[in-house]
C-alpha cells in the first residue's frame, strides 16, 4: 500500500500536495486511532485535519469535576499524538464534497482523498438551551463537559452546605450518557461525607423513562439514587434557566407539564449535534435529527459512498458516544478501509455495537457497563461481577484506562 505522499513532519507548512490516500478529519480519539492503526498496517499519504493544538482524555473530566482529579492530567499537545509519518494539516474542515473526493478548510485550502475517514466528533449546543451560555461557568453553574468548567463543577461542590443542587441531562445523545449522572453521585457522596448530604436536596433531571437502558445496571444505579435520597425526575429536561436568579424550568415530557426550580448547584450538560457543516452536508443522515454521518452500523461504511467511513461521536450509530466505542470502532474501519483499497483480498471485519460506560457512583467506586446494540452485556473480563460498585473498578477508570488511552490506543495498539 504506496503512495506518492509520505510527510514525515506535523507541520503545516510542510504538506507537500493538497491530495491524501487516506484524509481523516478530526485529530480526537477517533481520528488519532484510525491514523495510529492505518499506519502499523502500511498505508502511507494519511493527512489528519484538526485545528486544536491539544489533545483531551475527556472520560477523566468527570473525576476533575468531583475532586478526585486534576485537569493536568487530562492534557496532551496534538503534536505528541499525531503518530510518525502521518501529515498534521491543522485547519478546521468546513464542508466536503463525497463526489469530488475533496475537504474544504476553514483557509479555503481545498484537500482531495482516495478515501475519507469522518471523526470530528461532535458540538456542544450551548446556545440551544435558553439562558445556558450565559449562566454557565460563573454563578452556581458549571458543566464538566467543558475542560474550563470542570475544576469549577469542583469548586462549587466543594463549597455548597446546605440548599438545592441540580443535575441535568438534554434529550438526544451525548458524549458518555452516563456522565450526567456520575458527577450527581460523586457531590452526594463528598456531600456524605462531609456531614450535609441531609441538609442538601438533589434533583437528577433525566430524558430517559428509565435511569439506564440496560437493566441490571438500571437497577444498580436507582438503588445509588436511593442511598443518596436523589429525587430522580425521568421523562424530563432543563428547557430553560436564569443563573442571575438561579431558577431553571424542568419540563416533565410525559405530563405536558413545566416547573420553576430555584436552585444553589446547577451541573448543567448542554444539547449536542454534529458540526454544523456536517449538519449541512452531504453525507450527514437524514434519520438524524442531530445531523450525524449515515453509516452502516455494522461495516461503518457511508451507504452511498464506499470510500468514506465514520466512527467515534459523529456516527450515527445506535449506541452511547464513548471512548471504549471507538476502541472497538476503529479496527473494523481500518479493515474494512484496507479491503476497499486492496480489493477482495482481505476480509471485512464487523462491529457489534460495543460500547462501556464506567459508571462512577461514589469517591472510590465504580460500576463498569458494557454492552452491545443489543443491550447484552458484554464483559471484557467475565469473571468479575461488574453489576456490583468495586473499587477495582474504580482504579482501572481512573488511573488503568487513562494509560491504556494514552500508550495503547493512541498508538494503534489496542
Amino acid at each position: 500500500m504506496s503512495s506518492s505522499h509520505s510527510a514525515s513532519s506535523h507541520s503545516t507548512s510542510d504538506v507537500a500536495r493538497d491530495h491524501f490516500q487516506v484524509l481523516i478529519v478530526g485529530g480526537g480519539t477517533a481520528g488519532i486511532t484510525v491514523a495510529a492503526r492505518l499506519r502499523r498496517a502500511g498505508v502511507t499519504g494519511i493527512a489528519v485535519l484538526e485545528p486544536a493544538d491539544v489533545h483531551w482524555y475527556q472520560p477523566l473530566w468527570t473525576l476533575v469535576g468531583g475532586g478526585r482529579a486534576p485537569l493536568g492530567v487530562t492534557r496532551r499537545p496534538e503534536v505528541a499524538v499525531i503518530p510518525r509519518q502521518v501529515c498534521w494539516i491543522r485547519e478546521a474542515a468546513t464542508a466536503v464534497d463525497p463526489e469530488a473526493r475533496t475537504v474544504t478548510t476553514a483557509a479555503h485550502r481545498v484537500i482531495g482523498y482516495d478515501h475519507l475517514v469522518m471523526a470530528p466528533g461532535l458540538q456542544l449546543d450551548w446556545g440551544a438551551t435558553p439562558g445556558l451560555d450565559a449562566a454557565v461557568g460563573h454563578g452556581a453553574v458549571s458543566s464538566n463537559y467543558a475542560f474550563q468548567q470542570a475544576p469549577y463543577t469542583w469548586e462549587l461542590i466543594r463549597d455548597l452546605r446546605s440548599g438545592t443542587a441540580v443535575f441535568t441531562q438534554p434529550s438526544g445523545p451525548v458524549k458518555c450518557g452516563g456522565a450526567p449522572q456520575k458527577i450527581a453521585y460523586l457531590a452526594a457522596d463528598h456531600w456524605r461525607r462531609q456531614g450535609v448530604l441531609d441538609r442538601i436536596r438533589v434533583v437528577l433531571v433525566l430524558p430517559a423513562d428509565s435511569m439506564f437502558g440496560v437493566p441490571v445496571w438500571r437497577r444498580a444505579l436507582e438503588r445509588v439514587a436511593d442511598r443518596y435520597g436523589i429525587e430522580v425526575r425521568l421523562n424530563s429536561e432543563m428547557t430553560a434557566v436564569d443563573g442571575t436568579d438561579r431558577r431553571l424550568t424542568v419540563a416533565d415530557r410525559s405530563t405536558g407539564t413545566e416547573e420553576s426550580l430555584a436552585f444553589d448547584l446547577l451541573h448543567a450538560v448542554p444539547p449536542q449535534s454534529a458540526p454544523g457543516w456536517v449538519k449541512r452536508g452531504p453525507l450527514a443522515d437524514p434519520a438524524s435529527p442531530y445531523g450525524y454521518v449515515e453509516v452502516d452500523k455494522y461495516t461503518l461504511q457511508h451507504p452511498r459512498h464506499r470510500n468514506v467511513f465514520a466512527l467515534g461521536d459523529v456516527a450515527n450509530l445506535p449506541t452511547s458516544k464513548t471512548g471504549a466505542a471507538v476502541r472497538k470502532q476503529a479496527p473494523v474501519v481500518v479493515a474494512n478501509l484496507l479491503a476497499e483499497i486492496d480489493g477482495a483480498r482481505r476480509e471485512r471485519r464487523r462491529y457489534d455495537g460495543y460500547t462501556s460506560c464506567p459508571l462512577v457512583t461514589a469517591r472510590d467506586k465504580v460500576l463498569l457497563a458494557e454492552f452491545d446494540y443489543d443491550q447484552r452485556p458484554t464483559p471484557s473480563i467475565p469473571l468479575l461481577d461488574t453489576t456490583k460498585e468495586r473499587r477495582d473498578m474504580w482504579l482501572l477508570k481512573r488511573y488503568g484506562l487513562p494509560a491504556l488511552y494514552w500508550h495503547g490506543m493512541l498508538k494503534g495498539l489496542v
